[in-house]
């Protein structure tokens, strides 16, 4: 089995479902998977996909990993209870070859029973994809990649740069993300529990190793919580609004940092008030540039008599050592920073990571979509729901 722990996923799949299960727990959704390298074949691996998945769909939460979940602070009791009964369930999703050569995923149910389908799945067409395509994985380029990463940021004036593990959906396997971390944990010093407490290595977004290994878990939302609200929300133009107002209500100013890029920077600017500045830790980037949108992000604050300095900007999107590097030498002493890092830290072996997502396109019969600063990144199958979206939030078309 490519995925042995429903623990194998990133926390903020957690987070979210938390939400879900009190405040929209009826809630109904359709997510859609998407390879963004042009003609990549997944279809011969479409039986070995399904086969990974049944596997995933016969895993329960064990009394240790119910444990530790119910050992994290934000995380309530009743939620742990609900984990302990659950299972995911084949049924919800379905996997299909297409005459093109790509395949095609389909998971549709409730949003609180398919909520953790998203980052196992998405880890196994990884996995069972380039085990075909290496039969002799090169990992010792792997390694030597690793160590020059870990040189860079060793280098003198960078002792407070932190660096965490993003790379669960998008790993070359479960074997070499363990590995990685394991090296980044030596070599680096990990964070609070871990071992070398400060060092450069905050923690890491993958539940399960989290435990294993003493590290921080790491994780707020992301787009599918914001998105959704576009259907659960009491009106288009203030989802974003509900959605932060949701997210309050159930957390009470943990886990405070929003995500910026739904609507893009201008949309989430109107909407990030004096209130939302004071009431969240900070944001996330995750598309466009990033150093105009920290710029941004930091003349808000200002503008809202809001100290940068007690607010955190992190940096999460499409991140190498050397971007990373560049961001801390841009920002740092002007607020406090964090830099999540995915496919470049579990993925770089020398051959093409695989650039595929999951996302979530209908809600309770809706069409929902998100329009960041990266049109690439957009996902819609509904083009007169995106020109609706865009009308409603002042987002000019593209060009």
């Amino acid at each position: 089995m490519i995925i042995n722990s429903l623990l194998d996923t990133d926390l903020y799949k957690f987070t979210m479902m938390q939400v879900v299960l009190h405040q929209f727990p009826g809630a109904q959704v359709e997510y859609r998977f998407k390879c963004r390298n042009p003609g990549v074949q997944l279809a011969p691996y479409v039986h070995e996909i399904r086969d990974e998945i049944r596997a995933l769909c016969t895993l329960h939460f064990d009394d240790a990993e119910l444990a530790y979940l119910r050992s994290l602070r934000f995380i309530k009791s009743d939620f742990v209870d609900f984990l302990a009964l659950f299972r995911l369930n084949e049924k919800y999703i379905q996997v299909s070859a297409l005459p093109t050569g790509e395949i095609d995923i389909c998971i549709t149910g409730p949003w609180l029973h398919t909520i953790l389908f998203e980052i196992p799945v998405l880890a196994i067409v990884n996995e069972v994809y380039f085990r075909n395509l290496q039969r002799q994985p090169n990992f010792p380029e792997g390694r030597r990649r690793l160590d020059a990463k870990m040189a860079q940021l060793q280098a003198g004036g960078l002792e407070s740069l932190k660096i965490a593990d993003y790379g669960t959906r998008r790993r070359f396997s479960r074997a070499w993300h363990e590995e990685v971390l394991r090296v980044l944990c030596a070599g680096l010093g990990a964070d609070d529990r871990g071992n070398g407490a400060g060092g450069q290595f905050a923690g890491t977004s993958n539940v399960l190793y989290a435990m294993q290994l003493g590290l921080t878990p790491l994780g707020t939302m992301a787009h599918e919580y914001l998105q959704a609200c576009q259907s659960l929300g009491p009106r288009l133009r203030d989802t974003q609004v509900f959605g932060f107002e949701m997210w309050a209500k159930e957390y009470r100013g943990d886990l405070g940092i929003a995500l910026s890029d739904v609507y893009g920077m201008n949309a989430f600017l109107r909407d990030f008030d004096l209130y939302f500045c004071k009431l969240f830790d900070g944001a996330r980037h995750d598309s466009g540039d990033p150093f105009a949108w920290g710029e941004r992000l930091l003349q808000h604050y200002r503008d809202k008599r809001v100290d940068p300095l007690t607010k955190t900007l992190i940096f999460s999107d499409a991140l190498t050592v050397p971007r990373i590097i560049e961001l801390f030498q841009r920002f740092h002493g002007r607020c406090q920073l964090a830099f999540g890092i995915g496919t470049n830290l579990t993925n770089d072996l020398g051959c093409e990571p695989l650039q595929i997502v999951i996302k979530m396109t209908r809600c309770n019969g809706q069409p929902v979509a998100k329009l960041s600063d990266a049109p690439g990144k957009n996902m819609c199958n509904d083009e007169k729901y995106l020109a609706y979206l865009r009308q409603v939030f002042d987002i000019p078309s593209p060009a």
